[in-house]
């Protein structure tokens, strides 16, 4: 007796969290930074990306720029290439939920048309998208404001202005403590049998082959396996299966997330997301990477399931007149889905993850078909999170040719230019994809979290009327006997080279790990500065070394300052200041048997007052940060203090290596 097909629907009610307002549409909460929704300051459209199924209407999550125009028109969308573009890069879950104009002209008018582009943008990106609320939103090409209205389906050549805008403080908390991801990995292999080279021939059983695929992801028999990755101690489960049989894929979105009639759940005892999440996880800046919920999805199709007839099993044979040739199309999909934790999880596979998966399956089927004679493309997904975004965003790249392939990079500067990341620092190359689920790379030590920017705890410099220029971003303090190592006395220097290489790392130009000691001296060797010998040994390196070992890890150029002796130094204030200001780079500073990390310094040019910021590598204890600012560990330190001590030695030549901010995406 063959097995009962059901279909599972549900609607779901959100929690009573948002006023009515809100939920009306008549509050607008911006989540993303004011400026990225008008940067750079050029004519043109900005998608806003939200979420009207799983979050309040409206909000604003993010922002992505328009790049490709009907005939060089800043007013004109080319929505088809937008289209591409936009699929590829927008997690499931979320969507296009209006537009803003920047540039000249009535702001109403501009919001109007916008609006309707954004509603027709939509309709590019999925074919049944329907007719939604849209919101049009201008702002002058010279000026801060942002006008926004609403432009309502029912009547959308009428907008109103929205009145009331919040632009929301803690946006990661709002997007992730009500929301998780999901993930999908699948990897395929479509074998294609064709005669002959001609290209038509391969690719219409290419493609043929490619959408029978698509269609298997909807078969009754295929099984979905859904886990959490930590699950508080009191769930049921951590894991379940959803069959085909079990989704419904005809229904849409948006009426999954409908209230029941009566305003109740649905009586079936179905699974949410919810229930896959931890349920006291705290949610910072860095949610989504190293503290967003993840549920992970697997695909698994039944092979041996129940035949109604019985049988021999029979083969045909087919002979041919011509040679003929097997291409294998290899797919790697990874497919990343933005669900609130409210969802059923029948639903978020059915309406989010599947659809996914086909949408990605299409485009690397349209890259690959016409090369498919001629070369073997290798196009896989990578999720990426760039700062300033509280979103992933998915990336395919072609890996036949490698990172630094001059096409590779033409791509990555169009993708900087659409989510407005600066032009030079590499946020998008592979090495940078993130690595959901897990704790980041940096440490080597079983996880261990060293200490980060200790210098925001610091009493003031003392220096009245100064300027004070500092490094630019994020670095780990290393120092003394981290990691189990008994460094005293010889590895100040080694100590300020780890910090320097963890600033590269936590501003996303490079993934290589923090080297060891070891590590730095083998580099050394490897390049013909030191002898075999020297690994393992206890010989101090200076300036010198260190920039060698920076430009062979990490591909960064530095330039060394001499100075001959410490009451020198503030001469160099000026530039060191200048460095910061351009650079932002930590920089080391070796004279004698010492070496300090240089993070900043307080100057006042009229009076030539001056005191530097020094993160000191020789402190010796635990990470305790009272323990290491009270102890001036790390602190503003004046060339010669008020009891007349000199901080730098007078008898002492000193190099200071400065790092060079690489340039590139």
């Amino acid at each position: 007796m063959p097995r009962k097909r059901s279909r599972i629907r549900f609607q779901l009610s959100f929690a009573a969290v948002f006023s009515m307002e809100e939920r009306e549409g008549k509050v607008l909460r911006v989540l993303c930074p004011k400026n990225a929704l008008h940067t750079p300051r050029e004519p043109g459209v900005r998608w806003l990306v939200g979420s009207s199924v799983f979050l309040p209407r409206f909000n604003v999550v993010s922002c992505f720029r328009c790049l490709h125009y009907l005939g060089g028109d800043p007013n004109s969308p080319d929505f088809s290439r937008e289209a591409d573009d936009v699929r590829t890069l927008l997690l499931r879950g979320f969507d296009i939920i209006g537009a803003i104009s920047i540039g000249e002209g009535d702001a109403e008018f501009n919001a109007r048309k916008v609006a309707e582009a954004s509603r027709t943008m939509r309709k590019y990106l999925s074919a049944n998208a329907g007719y939604h609320d849209m919101i049009g939103a201008h702002a002058d090409v010279n000026g801060e404001e942002i006008k926004y209205f609403l432009s309502e389906k029912e009547n959308p050549k009428e907008i109103v202005e929205i009145e009331t805008v919040i632009y929301e403080n803690d946006p990661a908390k709002f997007v992730w403590g009500k929301g998780c991801l999901i993930r999908c990995e699948l990897f395929l292999k479509i074998p294609i049998y064709a005669l002959g080279r001609r290209t038509s021939d391969v690719e219409l059983i290419y493609s043929s082959l490619t959408d029978l695929t698509a269609a298997e992801l909807k078969d009754p028999s295929v099984a979905f396996i859904i886990e959490g990755e930590s699950v508080n101690s009191n769930d049921e489960s951590t894991a379940t299966i959803l069959h085909g049989s079990d989704l419904d894929f005809d229904v849409s979105l948006s009426k999954n997330v409908l209230l029941s009639s009566n305003g109740k759940e649905p009586a079936a005892k179905a699974p949410t997301c919810l229930q896959f999440c931890s349920k006291n996880k705290s949610i910072s800046a860095t949610a989504v990477q190293e503290n967003a919920d993840v549920i992970r999805v697997t695909v698994m199709s039944n092979r041996s399931r129940n035949i109604s007839t019985l049988g021999a099993p029979t083969a045909e044979y087919f002979p041919v007149t011509e040679p003929a040739r097997c291409i294998v199309a290899n797919f790697n999909l990874d497919v990343l889905c933005y669900s609130s934790k409210d969802f059923f999880v029948a639903s978020a596979i059915s309406e989010l993850v599947v659809p996914g998966l086909i949408d990605q399956l299409e485009k690397i089927k349209n890259v690959i078909s016409p090369n498919l004679l001629t070369q073997h493309p290798q196009l896989k997904p990578f999720h990426f999170l760039p700062p300033g975004i509280l979103h992933p965003v998915t990336v395919l790249y072609e890996l036949s040719y490698g990172e630094n392939e001059v096409g590779q990079i033409e791509i990555r500067r169009s993708l900087h230019s659409r989510l407005g990341l600066p032009l030079d620092r590499p946020l998008l190359c592979i090495a940078n994809a993130i690595s959901l689920g897990s704790k980041t790379k940096h440490s080597k030590n079983n996880g261990y979290q060293y200490l980060k920017n200790v210098h925001t705890e610091i009493p003031a410099s003392g220096v009245m009327g100064g300027s004070i220029s500092m490094i630019d971003g994020s670095y780990e303090y290393f120092h003394y006997f981290l990691d189990g190592i008994d460094d005293n006395g010889w590895g100040c220097a080694y100590r300020s080279l780890q910090t320097i290489v963890s600033w590269f790392r936590l501003q996303h130009y490079t993934s290589v790990d923090v080297p060891s000691h070891r590590d730095i001296q083998q580099a050394l060797v490897e390049i013909g500065d030191k002898e075999p010998s020297f690994v393992g040994s206890r010989e101090w390196i200076g300036a010198i070394e260190l920039s060698f070992v920076l430009d062979k890890l990490l591909g960064v150029s530095c330039k060394i300052l001499n100075v001959r002796s410490g009451a020198e130094l503030p001469e160099k204030c000026r530039e060191l200041a200048r460095h910061f200001e351009l650079q932002g780079t930590p920089i080391m500073i070796g004279g004698g048997v010492l070496a300090y990390t240089l993070l900043g310094v307080d100057y006042n040019e009229e009076n030539g007052d001056c005191a530097f910021l020094i993160l000191d590598p020789h402190y010796t204890g635990n990470d305790d940060i009272e323990k290491i600012i009270n102890g001036g560990w790390c602190g503003w330190k004046k060339a010669v203090d008020s009891k007349g001590r000199s901080f730098f030695l007078k008898d002492k030549f000193y190099n200071l290596l400065l790092p060079q901010r690489p340039n590139m995406v």
